[in-house]
């Protein structure tokens, strides 16, 4: 995200984006709210006034990748009539990002798994709508398709694009993951 992209909007907004960048490329471990402040061009201070803890801000990015999930799903729809056409459109476009996930890691993946590493009886939002929103979505595709193992499916679907996201940042190799992009929609279309 550039500078002048996170300057737009309001100072919650930009913080949240500021943090969406800083968490993706940093972890959200290591990230402070004074890196998020100076990102979003911001006094540290004022963070405050919008957040009153850091596991505040984690749940608005949270939120902000909900949003940006659901809004995925629903150009995938509005462009795509049959559901396996939109099961393969979801994974072309989650390896579109290939050259960011060889370098981060999946955006979802990684902070969903950052996130369940926190102590038991710690204050952490829970991030595992970032994996249910698009795997009952999956779900539901392949239920549109007829398919009695719908469930079954998803997860099948949505392990070999996750473990290929790890692999690829792994190994930092993003033909990984486009690769593995063609192969579900192969396998898609075999069903």
């Amino acid at each position: 995200m550039t500078d002048s992209e996170l300057r737009a909007g309001g100072k919650r907004e930009r913080l949240v984006a500021a943090a969406v960048a800083a968490f993706y490329a940093h972890g959200v471990a290591t990230t402070s709210l004074a890196d998020i402040a100076q990102a979003a061009g911001i006094p540290v201070g004022n963070v405050y006034y919008y957040f009153k803890a850091k596991s505040d801000i984690v749940a608005a990015v949270i939120d902000a990748h909900v949003q940006q999930i659901r809004a995925q799903l629903a150009a995938i729809e509005a462009a795509h009539a049959a559901p396996r056409e939109r099961l393969k459109a979801l994974f072309t476009a989650m390896a579109g990002e290939s050259d960011l996930i060889a370098q981060f890691g999946c955006p979802l993946g990684s902070l969903c798994q950052e996130i369940s590493k926190h102590e038991e009886g710690e204050s952490a939002p829970d991030a595992s709508g970032l994996m249910r929103l698009p795997l009952d979505w999956c779900g539901q595709q392949f239920r549109a398709m007829g398919r009695d193992d719908a469930a079954e499916l998803a997860a099948q679907a949505f392990a070999a694009y996750q473990g290929t996201a790890l692999l690829s940042s792994a190994l930092r190799d993003p033909g990984l993951l486009e690769r593995e992009s063609r192969r579900i929609a192969a396998w898609v279309d075999s069903l």
